[in-house]
């Protein structure tokens, strides 16, 4: 197997700069990404892979899904119970917090 030693740029798995939210709350790749970027793929998926921002990014989609009615709750409560498996506390975002 051959290794290939890369020179990304300095975006390279940047959540923010490489899939920022849009004004629409969704979050995109800027146009420069998309078009110009040979690393575009990898890029992607580092910035997704990364602990926290990744994290968070899938939550933002459980939570647009729930919204969309596309799943339920018990969904919605299984999918972040997963995303937050070391036990730490999901974000519910809509919902009152019990005490």
């Amino acid at each position: 197997m051959r290794h290939v030693d890369h020179q990304y740029p300095n975006c390279f798995g940047d959540l923010e700069q490489v899939f920022p939210l849009t004004a629409s709350g969704l979050r995109e790749s800027p146009e420069a990404c998309r078009i110009s970027c040979q690393f575009k793929t990898d890029c992607l998926k580092k910035a997704l892979a990364g602990e926290q921002e990744g994290r968070q990014t899938r939550e933002e989609l459980v939570d647009r899904q729930y919204e969309a009615g596309m799943i339920g709750f018990l969904e919605r409560w299984s999918r972040k119970k997963m995303l937050n498996p070391s036990g730490g506390k999901p974000k519910w975002k809509g919902t009152k917090e019990r005490r």
